[in-house]
């Protein structure tokens, strides 16, 4: 029988996460052998992972990061089940590790396939499953390019934004992440016009028209009456054309212009729970 010291106990903590009981429990079960231990660990993860793959993981922590030459930025959300458990600080670093990491990535698949301190981040996930007792799991995943990429969190880590820029420019930082609390705030459906759904519009266009026949305006009049609400539309939930929430005398497309003159917002990408 092997004598494990709680110096043992410690590293297995360490390079597991799991509670000092369930990696004291795992040493004796292994005869003090670290790499089974580990694996007898993961198994518990599995088994549990199973056990809970019905159950729905809609809280967590939504998280964004950008590499160091604001060239590239990642969303993701790393999902649990409880709310208690999205506001722990040991999961919201975990996402945060894992988004660092997706920076290396252009899909998620990729991303779980990765290494991860010697497994992979989907057998990290599995083993942190049977760590915490709830389904964990990556749930979004998105990646922005450009010349200049910034980024938000909400508090609480329920939202996370990126907001790409057509250059780097002085100021530009701040506009960045002012673009992205927008975007974060007024949950956008698109960039701009050109990146709505004909069917979105199709279906918008309808509802005017069929508006203004209650309101009992003639038919010859709809198509130029429901292109007025359409532009409105475009206003409410497109990202330039909105207005701009520190300054509702402007659009967003407005305020970037007080930046620099030729600046504009090139894309933007949001994850939310719940």
């Amino acid at each position: 029988m092997a004598n494990i010291t709680a110096a043992d106990v410690n590293k297995l903590r360490t390079i597991t996460g799991a509670g000092m009981m369930d990696c004291k429990k795992a040493l004796v079960e292994a005869d003090g052998d670290f790499d089974l231990a580990i694996e007898n660990l993961r198994k518990k993860g599995q088994k549990v992972a199973a056990n809970r793959s019905d159950r729905e993981s809609t809280e967590g922590a939504a998280i964004a990061v950008v590499n160091a030459d604001k060239t590239a930025g990642v969303v993701i959300t790393l999902n649990c089940e409880t709310d208690f458990v999205g506001k722990n600080e040991g999961f919201v670093k975990l996402a945060t590790d894992l988004a660092n990491q997706a920076l290396n990535y252009t899909t998620k698949e990729e991303l779980l396939a990765s290494d991860f301190n010697g497994i992979t981040v989907a057998e990290k996930l599995i083993e942190q499953t049977g760590v915490i007792g709830e389904k964990i799991e990556i749930g979004s995943f998105e990646r922005l390019e450009g010349p200049f990429i910034g980024s938000y969190i909400h508090a609480g880590n329920k939202i996370a934004t990126l907001t790409a820029l057509s250059a780097n420019v002085a100021g530009g930082e701040e506009a960045a992440r002012n673009v992205a609390m927008q975007a974060a705030a007024m949950n956008p459906i698109a960039l701009d016009e050109a990146g709505v759904d004909a069917s979105i519009i199709e279906k918008e266009v309808e509802i005017a028209k069929d508006q203004l026949r209650q309101e009992g305006k003639p038919e010859a009049m709809l198509d130029n009456i429901a292109k007025g609400k359409i532009q409105r539309f475009y206003k409410d939930n497109t990202l330039v054309n909105q207005d701009y929430i520190k300054d509702g005398s402007m659009s967003v497309a407005g305020y970037i212009k007080t930046i620099d003159g030729g600046l504009t917002v090139t894309g933007f990408k949001r994850v939310a729970l719940g």
